[in-house]
């Protein structure tokens, strides 16, 4: 088989991937994977994202198909190359985020041989993908073409369908691996662009059984990222229905007048959800971070709760579901939307509970800089058309908690899936190669130095990118965690303090830099930072335990509003 063999099949099957939709994909360095990246490369409709290492190049990717909604490829060279995916191949698969890996390999003849750069990569990412082809390359017959396009559509269509996720194929490849001739022109595919095979959707699911709500239901909302416009779609049921949205930031659906956006330090207090027993509770999404909510809804085990979910995933920990409904979401919503709410009182109480909480929060953080603060800040300062990317860990933890409830709230994605840190930052950046407005990444100095290889993204890709760094100086999330009392091996073992200085990274990969020395100074900073053509790292010095203390003390003065009604008027809505 020579070489022309193998391009003719190879952008055959690029050019399919093309005509089902993909625009995005990752490569990174290697010999045997040049006919895969050369395919990619010279197709017109697919804009190629270069990267050093595969890691990062497959969190772009990663990043990429989050925001865009739309599958993206990455490929890599044979051997350990491969494993590196692993990581963002389990995130795209936890997270339902779809992606095409297409991993170069050794023919059969070289594996178990001793050959260089060999490894097993059959099955290699094993359940966490939702299909494995090995794609052995023959003679480029004209049968043997249709083929090839047929199962490229079958790939991209594949990581869409019913749940989204990745689909791996591996393509052993044979010496030699370059051309010593043009390639005729092109001309296989169906007329008019059109994929060789197209995908029909099927219709909307019918609506739950219910034909009439409860006057006393909870409406709760998790990250959601596949269709923005179902957040608004929720948020309007709920404020018709009467029932409190309690909304996670990736959600979308923090907003309207229904929104309880202080749930996570509501449902602390056990006296007040015992007073606010739901009769019905529904549930759109994945299960919100907070552990008090999850807490709250594996409690009420004689309460009907109804998952709204097309890809029937099944996100109950507890146990706490009674039915699973695999119709549209917002399908449902509509046919269940009532004219006016059966119970206005019961939307009220939960709402001046939020209140109140709202008025003690502001007032307990102040204007002094500090991890909460920030985190509450950029969701109010982001324009509409910015993305916010938060860091797991503490980042995700603090935006749930104290973010308030905004119509015209910034897009919020994260990681969520396998919830990790591996990638963050060259998420961020693949999130930020698709959008249409500014990309904020909010992230803690573990997470960046984890991945600050993905800074070179910044140069190398003329990507621009608002690096926000809450810097502790070690894993801030570990105070508030039983292990922090071991103290003859948690500062060094689980705290993991570093004492990197991060202005001499920003400059060695290239970015801007700032420290601000307060909150107005911060606001400055940061709408230069969003117009500027350069990225820029913007980092806030922050003490672990000072951190644990100011979480303390916001869920202390949350604690004694809530026991006191008639303490000071809650402050109003923005």
């Amino acid at each position: 088989m020579t070489a022309t063999d193998t391009y003719l099949l190879l952008r055959a099957f690029c050019d399919e991937l093309s005509r089902c939709g993909l625009r995005h994909a990752c490569t990174s360095p290697g010999s045997r994977c040049t006919p895969i990246v050369l395919s990619l490369v010279r197709h017109p409709e697919i804009r190629c994202w270069s990267h050093l290492d595969e890691r990062c190049g497959g969190f772009f990717a990663l990043g990429a198909a989050k925001a865009s909604g739309s599958p993206v490829a990455v490929t890599c060279t044979s051997g350990t190359a491969a494993a590196n995916l692993a990581p963002a191949v389990t995130e795209a698969y936890q997270a339902r985020v779809p992606l095409i890996i297409l991993t170069a390999d050794r023919p059969a003849e070289l594996r178990d041989v001793g050959a260089g750069q060999t490894i097993d990569q059959l099955k290699i990412y094993g359940a966490a993908v939702k299909w494995f082809f090995e794609l052995e390359l023959a003679d480029p017959t004209e049968e043997r073409l249709r083929w090839i396009r047929g199962l490229a559509c079958r790939v991209y269509w594949t990581t869409l369908d019913g749940r989204p996720g990745p689909v791996h194929v591996n393509v052993p490849l044979r010496d030699p691996l370059t051309l010593s001739e043009e390639l005729p022109e092109d001309r296989g595919g169906r007329a008019g662009g059109r994929p060789w095979v197209e995908r029909i959707r099927a219709a909307p699911g019918s609506p739950t059984g219910r034909t009439r709500l409860p006057a006393r239901g909870v409406v709760v909302a998790g990250r959601y990222e596949r269709d923005l416009e179902l957040g608004p779609a929720v948020a309007m049921f709920a404020e018709h229905a009467g029932f409190p949205l309690l909304a996670a930031p990736l959600s979308g659906a923090r907003r309207g007048p229904a929104a309880i956006a202080h749930y996570d330090a509501l449902l602390r207090d056990e006296a007040l959800y015992a007073q606010l027993p739901p009769e019905l509770v529904i549930r759109i999404g994945d299960l919100p971070t907070s552990k008090p909510l999850r807490a709250w809804l594996a409690s009420l085990r004689d309460t009907p709760q109804i998952a709204l979910d097309p890809e029937g995933a099944w996100q109950d920990p507890s146990g706490a579901l009674t039915a699973v409904d695999r119709g549209d979401p917002a399908s449902v919503l509509a046919a269940l939307t009532p004219d006016t709410p059966e119970d206005p009182d019961w939307l009220a109480a939960w709402r001046a509970a939020d209140d109140a909480a709202e008025h003690v929060i502001v007032q307990t953080l102040g204007e002094d800089l500090s991890e909460p603060l920030v985190a509450r800040v950029l969701a109010e300062w982001l324009p509409a058309e910015a993305t916010m990317f938060v860091a797991s860990s503490m980042p995700i933890r603090d935006v749930e908690l104290f973010c308030g409830a905004r119509e015209l709230a910034p897009r919020m994605l994260s990681n969520r899936g396998a919830n990790g840190i591996d990638g963050t930052v060259s998420s961020a950046f693949g999130v930020a190669a698709v959008a249409c407005g500014p990309t904020v990444l909010l992230t803690g100095d573990v997470a960046l130095v984890h991945d600050l290889a993905g800074l070179l993204a910044a140069r190398r890709l003329g990507l621009r990118l608002v690096v926000v760094l809450l810097n502790n100086d070690g894993g801030g999330i570990f105070h508030f965690l039983p292990v922090a009392d071991e103290r003859d091996a948690f500062e060094e073992h689980v705290a993991t303090p570093h004492g990197l200085d991060f202005e001499k990274a920003a400059e060695m990969f290239g970015c801007d830099y700032a420290q601000p020395g307060g909150l107005r100074e911060l606001r400055t900073i940061l709408d230069d930072a969003l117009a500027a053509e350069r990225t820029t790292v913007i980092e806030i010095r922050t003490d672990r335990a000072e951190n644990l203390a100011l979480h303390r003390r916001v869920a202390a003065a949350v604690q004694r509003a809530l026991a006191n009604p008639q303490g000071p008027e809650a402050a109003p809505r923005a």
